[in-house]
């Protein structure tokens, strides 16, 4: 009995992370706008992305689970990879959430 193949997690994109770190150090008026100076996507826009992917991967598996708990799903496995998907990027979303509010709490200790 051969396994079906094992499909791939796709990587999450971040976009052009160099350019916005770039405007940054320039002290460009863009910066502050949330766009980066070679014309890329704002950091709330691409952080938006994200979480819809979050969001889209969480309602996938919430939909194959109940096809799963009423009998209509076909292969097990794809509710386990789309489970286990949601799952590693919930945590990765939290993960980098409390490394911004570390952050932030570390700028706000300094002293000016």
């Amino acid at each position: 009995m051969a396994l079906p193949p094992i499909m791939p997690i796709s990587p999450i994109s971040i976009g052009s992370a160099g350019g916005v770190g770039n405007a940054v150090q320039s002290g460009n008026a863009t910066a502050s706008a949330g766009t980066s100076a070679t014309g890329g996507q704002s950091f709330a826009s691409t952080l938006a992305d994200q979480l819809d992917k979050v969001s889209a991967a969480q309602a996938n598996a919430d939909q194959l689970a109940l096809q799963a708990a009423t009998g209509d799903l076909q292969s097990i496995q794809d509710y386990t990879i789309a489970s286990t998907e949601a799952q590693l990027m919930t945590q990765l979303t939290v993960a980098i959430r409390n490394k911004a509010v570390e952050a932030f709490n570390e700028i706000m200790r300094m002293q000016v």
